[in-house]
């Protein structure tokens, strides 16, 4: 279990989940993140962490920043509710649609592409026979 009350700064942050500090910033600067500042630095909390790592996981499968703002607008009183879970539901919903047929599509050209392969290889070996009479 992770301590609660650690902080982090923004090098040690990012070299713990492999991003530069400027994504931080950046993620900060989106407003979905908000470090404290300690001797003029920005330092990170548990909370913060635990909101990267969603942020981070969000954007693995996809979702846009002002989609992962808006699940975060929930976050605000530190308490899960169900408005949280039912737009996050309906994200995820959404996002699996999407990716279903997204994965139809390629299926689709994957399909045509084997099709024009054999045809191309059909071609070249008759052309190569040509050639070789």
């Amino acid at each position: 279990m992770a301590d609660r009350s650690r902080i982090y700064g923004v090098t040690e942050l990012a070299a713990e989940f492999d991003l530069t500090p400027q994504a931080l910033r950046f993620y900060e600067e989106k407003g979905l993140l908000s470090p404290q500042r300690a001797a003029g630095r920005r330092v990170f909390t548990y909370r913060d962490r635990a909101r990267l790592i969603l942020i981070l996981k969000f954007r693995r499968v996809g979702f846009s920043l002002d989609q992962i703002a808006e699940y975060l607008a929930h976050y605000r009183s530190g308490r899960p509710s169900a408005c949280q879970y039912r737009d996050g539901l309906a994200k995820i919903r959404g996002r699996l649609s999407a990716l279903e047929r997204m994965q139809a599509e390629i299926a689709d050209i994957v399909s045509d592409l084997k099709l024009m392969e054999r045809d191309a290889e059909r071609r070249l070996a008759a052309c190569e026979a040509a050639a070789a009479e």
